[in-house]
């Protein structure tokens, strides 16, 4: 039987937080991407989101981002490995005091947005993440877009890898996510959405928009929070994953 984890970025806003939202969606998937206050969020939004992930049973993971809050962290910044280095090392330990006072323990990392991207495909930027990981903690595991220099990386410096895929997301021909800035970079219908993760996890492929059939490792499915109907997608998500035998546990349980 195949086994996937399910992530969702949460804890992405600032003061009255809509926490019902984060808290539905809980229960659908099994691993959290916390903001940590660069690109989004705040310290009273990260106790509340680690709280609702521990009462849920839900693996907590790192969400380090460019510090970029009118950006949403998705506007590329020029930095140095060693300004990346430091980044994810500030982070890390923010999101850390939350979940240690909490009596929890993290499990991943996952860069947002623009960093996210750059670590995808620039070596030196990705090594200095997976190096600023091992060193605060080297049973972290970091998550990264499958096939990508973040994965790569995050080998090198002996990290558990998590392989992500994106359910709403097109894909290239060269395995890399279609840019936002260009149509059809996203999938809008919820049933080619459902398919495309079934295909990924049960056949290790995902048809690019060139029309061609890429090879593709599954271990991390990403969904998001925050569009009109993300509980309703999660819903029917997790259902169809069960109803094609496929198994959904957070990543440190099987990986």
């Amino acid at each position: 039987m195949e086994v996937v984890d399910i992530n969702c970025d949460m804890g992405e806003s600032f003061g009255v937080y809509k926490m019902a939202l984060d808290e539905e969606i809980l229960n659908y998937i099994t691993s959290a991407n916390i903001a940590c206050g660069f690109h989004a969020g705040d310290p009273a939004t990260m106790r509340k989101t680690v709280q609702l992930a521990l009462e849920k049973g839900v693996g907590i993971g790192v969400h380090p981002g460019f510090q970029d809050l009118i950006g949403f962290g998705r506007r590329e910044i020029n930095i140095t490995p060693q300004e990346a280095y430091d980044l994810i090392v500030y982070q890390i330990g923010a999101l850390y005091g939350f979940v240690k006072a909490e009596g929890g323990k993290l499990q991943h990392v996952k860069p947002h947005g623009a960093l996210y991207n750059i670590a995808a495909r620039d070596t030196g930027l990705s090594t200095a993440i997976a190096e600023a990981i091992y060193k605060i903690d080297p049973e972290l595991i970091l998550f990264g877009l499958a096939g990508s220099e973040l994965i790569h990386a995050g080998k090198r410096v002996g990290l558990r890898t998590a392989s992500e895929v994106f359910s709403d997301r097109t894909y290239q021909q060269d395995g890399t996510l279609t840019s936002r800035t260009v149509p059809n970079a996203l999938i809008t219908d919820s049933y080619d959405a459902v398919n495309q993760v079934i295909n990924m996890v049960k056949e290790g492929k995902v048809r690019s928009l060139q029309g061609v059939e890429v090879t593709i490792q599954a271990d991390t499915i990403c969904i998001h929070g925050d569009g009109k109907s993300a509980i309703t997608f999660a819903k029917s998500l997790s259902s169809a994953l069960k109803n094609a035998g496929i198994k959904q546990a957070k990543i440190s349980e099987f990986l």
